[in-house]
């Protein structure tokens, strides 16, 4: 590997780990915001934000130059923006919030087997990698079941937990494809964003809209929804994107094992959570996972 290429590959771990590390403190905004907001109001809100940002940021227009490249944007909008989100928010609704986190966890592994089944002369999940999701999935149980003995399978929860982890692979593979095109990546982003709000609005139309504007310019709300909408959407989604398009969707996926120690550490900082020794062991496991699943990996991203 070249000078050039060590230094996308260190840029595409070093993009990857600073989106999850933001996302592992946004269930704290969501949270303080649910109080006032459905959650599609939320994502709604947060992503109109965030398009506008990268308008301001970058404000050609981006013109793919085929309809398979246009549809791959919609693709990644619909499953990542859209479909994941709003999936992972009603999974909550039906199942315990430590079984959404376990099962979200996931999605590194659904993506390399997804591009395994895609991809038959290429050994994607390597042992490595799969040594790695076992470790890393020991550990997310271990921070996603601290302190709570409550356990119990809700079929239809944990149903829908699965589905937003696989939208969320999907995504991973769909953001790849379009970096590949060479567009920019905050029009890149923007797009994705863009098809995103198009398909919540048959969401909204369903659920309503109920939304004032001084419950969006209440101080607390304000700050949280501009956190989530230029910090965890615009932001961090341009990371990421370039991550996938840098070190490929499965190296890239596996940072997801970062996020429940961020929560975890978060929650014991700012909530004063205590911080057990199940937690200790959990961050011990998922970080020794993710940096196992990212050695030598045999994956050739295409």
């Amino acid at each position: 590997m070249d000078t050039t290429n060590r230094k996308t590959a260190l840029y595409g771990h070093l993009s990857a780990a600073a989106s999850v590390s933001v996302w592992g403190t946004t269930y704290i905004s969501t949270k303080v915001l649910l109080r006032t907001f459905d959650p599609i109001e939320i994502l709604f809100i947060r992503f109109i934000i965030g398009t506008i940002v990268l308008f301001i940021m970058s404000p050609h227009i981006l013109k793919p130059k085929s309809l398979k490249e246009e549809l791959y944007f919609l693709g990644a909008g619909v499953t990542g923006i859209t479909a994941y989100y709003y999936l992972e928010h009603v999974s909550l609704q039906f199942t315990l919030a430590t079984n959404v986190g376990v099962i979200i966890s996931l999605a590194p592994f659904f993506t390399g087997l997804i591009l395994q089944i895609g991809n038959h002369k290429t050994r994607v999940l390597s042992r490595n990698f799969i040594l790695g999701f076992i470790i890393a999935m020991a550990g997310v149980v271990f921070l996603n079941f601290n302190g709570n003995a409550e356990f119990a399978v809700s079929p239809f929860g944990d149903f829908l937990a699965v589905m937003a982890a696989l939208c969320w692979s999907f995504y991973s593979l769909f953001s790849k494809k379009v970096m590949n095109m060479g567009y920019d990546v905050i029009r890149v982003t923007r797009r994705m964003f863009i098809y995103g709000i198009i398909f919540m609005l048959p969401i909204i139309a369903t659920r309503g809209f109920h939304v004032k504007a001084e419950e969006i310019f209440r101080p607390v709300n304000l700050f949280n929804l501009l956190f989530l909408g230029i910090v965890a959407c615009s932001l961090c989604f341009i990371m990421w994107n370039y991550a996938t398009g840098a070190i490929g969707p499965v190296k890239t996926s596996v940072y997801i094992y970062v996020t429940p120690v961020v929560t975890a550490v978060t929650a014991a900082i700012i909530l004063g959570e205590p911080l057990t020794w199940a937690a200790i062991i959990g961050i011990a496991l998922a970080l020794t996972g993710l940096v196992i699943s990212e050695r030598h990996p045999a994956e050739k991203d295409a």
